[in-house]
């Protein structure tokens, strides 16, 4: 099991790590078939096609778009990471014109596998903070103030 948990936790820090690099081919290769499912928003991208369009959409609106690992978690049947997502909105974002803000947001990812292949990354996040620190809704200020 040791060795299981090894590798697992292999993966997902190169997927981490090439996330942050933007070199997605190598993180499309630590899945058999990538699949991410964005949970705050309800978007699910199944397959090389539907994932690099997320890469390029959300990297093009935050093009210094990057995690920072607070906490790894093992499981049963996957690895739980709590990460600090972090960015400045440099680019249009589903129609909406950059603002130029930056901001930072605590999320948590369930990396899921099957055995030791990662079939899916499910992300939590409060989409409220990034929104408010982007300066798009009343939401959440941003880290230090109050």
């Amino acid at each position: 099991m040791t060795d299981l948990r090894e590798g697992r936790e292999r993966v997902v820090l190169e997927h981490m790590e090439s996330e942050n690099r933007h070199e997605f081919d190598v993180t499309m290769a630590t899945f058999d078939h990538p699949r991410y499912e964005i949970i705050p928003t309800g978007e699910v991208y199944d397959g090389a096609e539907a994932v690099q369009r997320y890469f390029d959409e959300s990297r093009t609106a935050f093009p210094d778009q990057r995690n920072e690992l607070i906490a790894l978690h093992h499981a049963d049947d996957g690895v739980i990471v709590e990460f600090w997502l972090k960015g400045t909105h440099n680019g249009p974002l589903r129609g909406i014109s950059a603002t130029g803000k930056e901001f930072t947001c605590r999320c948590a990812a369930f990396f899921l596998f099957e055995g030791d292949q990662l079939v899916c990354e499910r992300v939590y996040f409060d989409a409220a903070t990034i929104l408010g620190q982007l300066g798009l809704t009343g939401g959440a200020p941003e880290p230090g103030d109050g």
